[in-house]
C-alpha cells in the first residue's frame, strides 16, 4: 500500500472512521493490551529515500567512534544545566533550551545572544585532540507557533486557530517563515509540529492541536513539516530550513484531558484517530519523532517497543531518530531520569534531559552499553540514526551556526513579510459564533469603546510558549514587532473615520456607538492548563459583569473571546450581540480588526473565513465532545462558522449550571471545595469556618487562638514530580483579617514533611486579597517525595491569627527562580 490511499485502505480509513459506530464502542470500552500489532498498520510512502553517499559516511563515522562517543550522542541536555565548556569533555549529541531557559540564563536575551551561544556549543563539540571523529552538536528549541522564544519573533495563531482556517498551504508558509526566523539565531531543530488529535478539551495542550478531527490534522501535519524542512526533491533542508520533530507519539490527545495521562483506547482508535498526523508528517520526510510522556493502556510510550520499534521504525520505515520529551524517560517503571536503559532498548534514540545530574545519566548509560544491558546493535542503531539526520541536515558541512545561510540575518525576525503572513492567518482563523442585529462589521465613522483586560495584552493573545514557557511574566514591551488587538482596532477604526477609546474596565464619558470587549483565558502551557471542566472562569465573573453592564446601558456589545479550547460560555454569549472565537491569535492583533471593522466603503477588509475545528459544548458537563461520539449534541458543531455573506441569528442559550466535580490535581481548594478525594482537617487551636469572596461560602476562614494547623489530606498520593521540576509553586489566595502573633508555616508531606516559613510572604494590606507562592522545589529539596504527596497543603500558626483562604493551587507564581523563604 502506498501513500494516503494505502493508509485509507489499510487502516479502515481516516475519513471512514468519522462517525463509525463500531470504532466508537472500541474507543469507549478501551482495550487492556498495550502491545501494538504492526502488521495491522499501513505501510507508508516515505518520499525521503536513503542516500547511499550519506549511508556510507554514516558507517565511516560510526566505525571510528568509541563507545564513549556513541553514548554521548544519545544525550541531549538543557542549556540551563550545561555549558559549552562541559561539551569540550562530554561530546553530547544535542542541547536544547527548555521551557524557560534562555541563553546565559536570560529568557529575554537578544537574538544575537542566541546565535553567540549556538556558536559556543558548536565550537566545544568540535574541539578534539584525538583522532576520533568530530560530530557537531545540534540545538533543539520549541518554536511551536513562530520563533516564540526570541524577542521580536513573529508569533502565529496557535494550532487550534490554524485548524479553523482549513488552509494547509498557508500552514506550509507559516512553517517556512518560522524556520527562517529560527535559523537566523542558530538553532538547528524545532520541536514541532504537535499532531495530537485532542478528544478531551480539558487538556492543557488542546490549543497545540489542529483539531479533534484526524482528517484535519492529517491535512496539516505534512504541510507544516514541508514548511519547516523544505519539500523532498526540491528545497529539502536547504537554506532557511531546520529539522522538524513531530510529536507526541502517540495518542497524547486521548488521555482523558490529563497531561501525561493514559490513553485507555483500542489499537484501532490509536491507529485510525491518533496516528493521522504521523502518516502525512513522515511521508513528508520528518527527520525526528518525539515519543509522548503519556501512556497507552498503562504502558509509557517512551518504553513501548511495539510502537517505537515495531510500528514507527519497522512497519513505517522511519529511519530518523526518536527523542524523548523533557525527562520523560524518568517516568518509565524501573527508571530514573539519570538511568533508563529500558527506553533505549524499546527504541528511543536520544534522551532529553534537564537537571544537574547529567553526568550520572551519561555514566549509567555508558556502563550499560559496556556490559550489554544496552546491546551493541541497539546502541549502533541509535547512533546511526542520529548521524544520518545530522548529515542530511548538513550540520557537518555548514560549519558554525553563524556561518550558515540566513544566520545572523536578524531583520528576518519579525519582518514585515512574516508579520503580514501572521496577520492573514489571524484574520482567517477567527470564527463568528453570533452576530445578532448585524452589529458586525463595525460601521465606518463609529465611536467605539474597546474594553476588557485582554484588549491591549499581546501576551494574552499569544498564550503559552511565548517568550517564556507559560507565556507569563511578559509585557507588551517584550513583543517589539507586534500589535495588540486594541492597537489594530484603533488603527482600522481611525482609518475608517471613526474614533476608538481604550478602557479596560468599560467606563466611558460619552456613550459609545458600540463596545468591543476582549477577554478570555490567561496564558498557560501543558499541565498547568489542565482543567476540571470547560466552564469559563467559574470563580471570577468580572468579564461577564462587564458585558452585562454595557448591554444594560444600551450599548451594542461585540465579544472577542481568547481561549485555547472551546469553552462553556453560554452566559457570555447571551450578554453579547456578537461573539467571536479568536482562540490565541498571536502577535498580529490587526488581523482581528481586518475582519471586525468596515472601511469607508461599508465593508470589512475581509469576511469571516474560519470554521470550528473543535466541537463547542452546549452544557458544562460536556467535557468530551467529538463528532464521532454517539448522541453528538454540541452547541456549535465542528465546521460551524457564520459569515457576513450568510447571516444568521442565534437564540438565547441555556445558562443552567449543574454541579461540577473538581477532578484535577492542581486545584487543592477552590470555589469552596477541597480536591476530589481529599479532606480538610484542623488540629490544635484552629477553627475553620466559611466566608464569601466571589460566591456564598466559597472561602475558608482560619482562626487560630494558639498553636494549630489546618491540612488537606488526599486519599491517593499525587505525583508532583513534573511540576516540581518546573518553575511552579503552591499558590495561595489569602486575606489577612487579624495579623499573626506568631509564625506561619506551610507544609507539604510525601513520606517526609517539609515545612516552609511564610509569614514574610503575606504582603497584602490587611483586609485585602493577595497571593503568596511557595516554589515546589522548596518542598522537594526539603525531602518530600514529590512522586507520592499525601498531604499537599497544611498551614500552621504558633499563635493567634485570622486568615481567609479562597484558593490553593499548583500554578505558575509569576516569579520564576524565586528563592525559598527562610
Amino acid at each position: 500500500m502506498k501513500g494516503k490511499a494505502g493508509w485509507m485502505a489499510g487502516a479502515a480509513g481516516l475519513l471512514a472512521v468519522m462517525g463509525a459506530a463500531p470504532l466508537i464502542a472500541q474507543v469507549a470500552n478501551g482495550a487492556a493490551s498495550a502491545t501494538a500489532h504492526p502488521e495491522s498498520w499501513p505501510k507508508l510512502n516515505n518520499r525521503r529515500q536513503r542516500d547511499p553517499k550519506v549511508e556510507t559516511r554514516v558507517e565511516q563515522i560510526l566505525s571510528r567512534m568509541s563507545v564513549e562517543d556513541k553514548v554521548g550522542q544519545l544525550i541531549q541536555v538543557d542549556i540551563a544545566s550545561i555549558t559549552p565548556k562541559d561539551l569540550e569533555t562530554y561530546k553530547f549529541g544535542s542541547v536544547l533550551n527548555g521551557g524557560s531557559s534562555g541563553p546565559y540564563g536570560n529568557d529575554k536575551a537578544p537574538a544575537s545572544d542566541w546565535l553567540k551561544l549556538a556558536d559556543e556549543f558548536y565550537d566545544a563539540s568540535m574541539k578534539r585532540s584525538d583522532t576520533r571523529p568530530k560530530v557537531p552538536v545540534i540545538w533543539g528549541t520549541d518554536a511551536v507557533h513562530g520563533a516564540n522564544n526570541i524577542i521580536g519573533g513573529t508569533l502565529y495563531p496557535h494550532n487550534i486557530g490554524l485548524g479553523a482556517m482549513r488552509d494547509p498551504d498557508l500552514v506550509k508558509r507559516i512553517g517556512q517563515a518560522t524556520a527562517e526566523e529560527t535559523a537566523a539565531t542558530g538553532q538547528d531543530w524545532t520541536f514541532a509540529p504537535t499532531v495530537a488529535v485532542v478528544q478531551d478539551d480539558r487538556w492543557g495542550r488542546t490549543y497545540e492541536s489542529y483539531s479533534e478531527d484526524p482528517a484535519i490534522v492529517a491535512s496539516y501535519a505534512g504541510k507544516m513539516v514541508e514548511g519547516i524542512q523544505g519539500t523532498v526533491g526540491q528545497d529539502f533542508m536547504g537554506p532557511g530550513h531546520v529539522m522538524s520533530s513531530i510529536k507526541h507519539f502517540l495518542a497524547d490527545g486521548g488521555t482523558g484531558g490529563k497531561d501525561q495521562g493514559d490513553a485507555r483506547i483500542s489499537e484501532d482508535a490509536l491507529r485510525d484517530i491518533h496516528a493521522a498526523g504521523y502518516v502525512t508528517g513522515l511521508e513528508a520526510g520528518a527527520l525526528i519523532v518525539m515519543p509522548s510522556f503519556s501512556s497507552w493502556n498503562g504502558t509509557k510510550m517512551t518504553a513501548n517497543k511495539s510502537l517505537l520499534t515495531g510500528v514507527l521504525k519497522e512497519r513505517w520505515g522511519f529511519d530518523g531518530f526518536a527523542v524523548s520529551d523533557w525527562n520523560a524517560h524518568g517516568q518509565v517503571p524501573g527508571c530514573t531520569t539519570e538511568d533508563c536503559p529500558a527506553a533505549i532498548n524499546a527504541g528511543l534514540d536520544m534522551f532529553m534531559y534537564s537537571g544537574p545530574k547529567w553526568k550520572e545519566l551519561y555514566a549509567n548509560t555508558l556502563a550499560e552499553a559496556k556490559d550489554g544491558r544496552i546491546p551493541a546493535a541497539r546502541l549502533d542503531d541509535a547512533v546511526r540514526r542520529i548521524l544520518r539526520v545530522k548529515l542530511i541536515a548538513g550540520t557537518f558541512e555548514h560549519g558554525r551556526p553563524s556561518s550558515r545561510p540566513m544566520a545572523g540575518e536578524f531583520n528576518r525576525i519579525g519582518s514585515p513579510e512574516h508579520r503580514a503572513l501572521a496577520r492573514e492567518a489571524v484574520a482567517k482563523s477567527l470564527v463568528l459564533l453570533k452576530n445578532n442585529g448585524g452589529v458586525l462589521p463595525i460601521k465606518a465613522g463609529a465611536n467605539v469603546l474597546v474594553a476588557g483586560k485582554a484588549a491591549d495584552s499581546i501576551a494574552q493573545a499569544a498564550g503559552g510558549w511565548s517568550i517564556t514557557w507559560q507565556g507569563t511574566e511578559v509585557s507588551n514591551a517584550d513583543f517589539p514587532h507586534a500589535q495588540s488587538i486594541w492597537s489594530g482596532l484603533d488603527e482600522n477604526i481611525r482609518a475608517a473615520g471613526g474614533r476608538a477609546t481604550l478602557s479596560a474596565d468599560g467606563s466611558y464619558a460619552a456613550k459609545p456607538d458600540v463596545a468591543i470587549v476582549v477577554f478570555g483565558e490567561t496564558p498557560y502551557a501543558e499541565f498547568v492548563g489542565d482543567r476540571p471542566s470547560l466552564e469559563y472562569s467559574p470563580e471570577d465573573k468580572s468579564d461577564l459583569q462587564l458585558l452585562k453592564k454595557l448591554k444594560a446601558a444600551g450599548v451594542p456589545v461585540v465579544a472577542v473571546f481568547l481561549s485555547g479550547r472551546p469553552m462553556w460560555v453560554n452566559p457570555e454569549v447571551n450578554a453579547a450581540d456578537a461573539f467571536v472565537a479568536a482562540f490565541l491569535p498571536g502577535t498580529e492583533g490587526g488581523g482581528v480588526a481586518d475582519v471586525l471593522v468596515a472601511g469607508k466603503g461599508g465593508a470589512a477588509k475581509r469576511d469571516f473565513h474560519g470554521t470550528l475545528s473543535f466541537s463547542w459544548p452546549k452544557r458544562i458537563d460536556q467535557n468530551v465532545l467529538n463528532r464521532r461520539d454517539p448522541n453528538y449534541d454540541p452547541l456549535f458543531p465542528i465546521g460551524y462558522g457564520l459569515t457576513y455573506a450568510a447571516p444568521k441569528s442565534l437564540a438565547k442559550l441555556d445558562e443552567t449550571r449543574p454541579a461540577v466535580t473538581v477532578g484535577d490535581t492542581s486545584t487543592l481548594f477552590g470555589r469552596g471545595r477541597v480536591i476530589a478525594g481529599g479532606k480538610l482537617t484542623p488540629t490544635g487551636a484552629v477553627a475553620v469556618t466559611r466566608v464569601d469572596r466571589n460566591a456564598q461560602e466559597d472561602s475558608l476562614r482560619l482562626t487560630w487562638t494558639g498553636a494549630g494547623e489546618a491540612a488537606i489530606q488526599v486519599a491517593r498520593p499525587i505525583d508532583y514530580r513534573r511540576e516540581a521540576n518546573g518553575e511552579l509553586s503552591l499558590v495561595v489566595n489569602y486575606r489577612v483579617v487579624t495579623p499573626a502573633s506568631g509564625q506561619l508555616t506551610v507544609t507539604m508531606t510525601g513520606g517526609k514533611a517539609a515545612r516552609v516559613p511564610v509569614t514574610s510572604l503575606l504582603t497584602a494590606a490587611a483586609g485585602t486579597w493577595g497571593e503568596m507562592a511557595v516554589p515546589l522545589r522548596c518542598f522537594a529539596t526539603g525531602g518530600v517525595d514529590m512522586a507520592a504527596v499525601t498531604r499537599p497543603f497544611a498551614i500552621a500558626s504558633t499563635g493567634a491569627a485570622r486568615i481567609d483562604v479562597s484558593s490553593v493551587r499548583i500554578a505558575s507564581s509569576g516569579a520564576p527562580g524565586a528563592a525559598c523563604p527562610r
